[in-house]
């Protein structure tokens, strides 16, 4: 599809932390047909109100920034929400977007779709080809439906809709709460308040061996950016830096960033999920995009970011999940 910077995009989940990231990257690239909606001015879960907006606003493009998202806990506890809310959000928008003429869809899933013991680096081939990590299946087998429901649209009826992987996400408006978050932005406010309360100990979960690859969340939405401006020929491409670190190492960074001087306790009663996940970036690469900021660079700019809008950070209550 032609672009141009009046060309209509509808960004889905504007408000989260991807979603506004995406805002401010086509914003600075002078694109001024942005469409945003909350949830409570769009319910996504309900297939009549996606399809009455889609009918009036007739989009060009949809970003699918939206999703029902949370760390090993929540997933755990709240396995249906994960499947079936994700389902209903991504199944409304990619079938609307195909009723309605969207020229080109943009799906955002997440490393977790890949097998749990797949061969490192994680090549986009390896997509089912084994079984899942346990702990968050339930959102991992809803996002692989979204990028077959994609390549089955590319497949049948030549769209060009295409979906981005991208590996573990953190930045300006992550979830700090600590029942509900990512691993990073829960370790940056664990060390903040331990670093208040006169630097006791911090206990994390697992053993710290792990590996886990990190992606700041700026540069995810400049990848959203080239696959909307260039034509992209496979229906899957991973987003990362193509580097990792055990959690123990980035434990270790974000206590030297906080100044945090208590000690580090790993309680391995607890589980580590996947061993190992990194991804192959190199389809990215070859196409001409690649990350720019890194891990250490990553974790300063979002204390700052932490620190700036404690005030203001949400507690995400379980029920609500």
């Amino acid at each position: 599809m032609s672009l141009n910077k009046n060309t209509k995009i509808y960004i889905a989940g504007h408000k989260g932390m991807v979603g506004t990231a995406v805002w401010r990257a086509l914003e600075s690239k002078g694109y001024t047909s942005l469409i945003g909606k909350s949830s409570k001015e769009l319910d996504l879960r309900n297939q009549q109100e996606v399809g009455n907006f889609f009918k009036i606003e007739k989009p060009d493009v949809v970003i699918d920034a939206a999703a029902r998202v949370g760390g090993i806990l929540a997933n755990n506890d709240f396995p249906y929400q994960f499947l079936m809310e994700n389902m209903q959000i991504q199944n409304n928008l990619i079938d609307s977007s195909l009723q309605n003429g969207v020229k080109k869809f943009i799906f955002l899933g997440s490393s977790c779709i890949y097998p749990k013991l797949a061969k490192q680096p994680l090549k986009e081939e390896c997509l089912l080809t084994d079984s899942l990590e346990p702990t968050n299946e339930w959102y991992a087998i809803a996002k692989i439906t979204g990028v077959k429901a994609c390549q089955a649209i590319r497949k049948q009826f030549k769209k060009d809709y295409v979906s981005l992987m991208p590996t573990n996400l953190y930045g300006f408006y992550d979830n700090f709460d600590l029942k509900t978050s990512h691993v990073l932005p829960a370790m940056i406010r664990k060390f903040h308040e331990a670093k208040l309360n006169n630097h006791t100990d911090v206990i994390l979960w697992g053993s710290g061996t792990p590996m886990r690859e990190f992606l700041f969340v700026d540069d995810m939405a400049n990848a959203v950016v080239f696959a909307l401006e260039n034509k992209m020929s496979e229906f899957l491409y991973n987003i990362g830096t193509g580097k990792d670190i055990t959690i123990k190492e980035l434990a270790e960074t974000i206590q030297q960033e906080i100044g945090h001087q208590g000690k580090i306790i790993w309680d391995s009663e607890k589980p580590d999920g996947t061993p190992r996940k990194l991804m192959d970036v190199s389809k990215m690469k070859d196409l001409g995009w690649q990350f720019s900021t890194e891990l250490n660079e990553g974790i300063s700019k979002t204390y700052q970011w932490f620190l700036e809008n404690i005030e203001n950070i949400k507690e995400v209550k379980l029920e609500d999940i």
